[in-house]
């Protein structure tokens, strides 16, 4: 089993979380049906549509990289703490945000999301910061330790598209004060 990001109210009003009625993301339907979509952006759009959830084992590496941090869509900030492992509406923001910015500076690179694409959108990103070479060293050593050992990189082909379909999930979740549960 992988790993789903389900939508969740906020805040628990007992002694679980309730999941949010996929009606919530009805629209998501509309990217789903759309005869120009992606066919994984498609996937994507029409699941949340029919159940208020993200399959995100997927994506799990991406965000960590983009975001700076390890295992962001596990929440387990929250987890190391005894907590539940959830995202509250402004996590959902901050993520929303990451993505976001993302899928905008990647036009210039494409509108497939791959290892290198995301490589060198990082790499261009850092290079003209004040603290470039010890942002460019943290960044050098996690690609690094994406990369598979067969291949040689990690495995993505995200269209863009289907990232921004992610974006907006978690950004719906922000608008909407709701959380999400990480179920692994």
């Amino acid at each position: 089993m992988g790993l789903d990001n389900v939508a969740v109210a906020w805040p628990r009003t007992g002694r679980f979380y309730d999941p949010v009625a996929p009606a919530e993301f009805v629209d998501f339907g509309e990217v789903a049906e759309a005869p120009d979509t992606a066919a994984p952006t498609a996937a994507l759009a029409g699941h949340i549509a029919n159940t208020g959830t993200v399959r995100a084992t997927a994506y799990v590496e991406l965000v960590d990289l983009l975001l700076g941090l390890e295992r962001v869509l596990y929440a387990t900030e929250s987890a190391e703490t005894d907590e539940d492992p959830v995202i509250d509406p402004d996590g959902c923001d901050w993520i929303a945000g990451g993505l976001e910015r993302f899928v905008n500076n990647h036009q210039h690179y494409g509108e497939v999301v791959t290892f290198d694409s995301v490589s060198a959108l990082m790499r261009d990103a850092l290079a003209g910061n004040r603290l470039a070479d010890a942002q460019l060293r943290w960044l050098e050593d996690r690609l690094r330790r994406l990369r598979d050992q067969d291949t040689g990189a990690a495995q993505w082909h995200f269209p863009r598209s289907e990232l921004a379909v992610l974006a907006r999930f978690y950004r719906r979740c922000a608008e909407r004060g709701f959380a999400v549960y990480a179920d692994s």
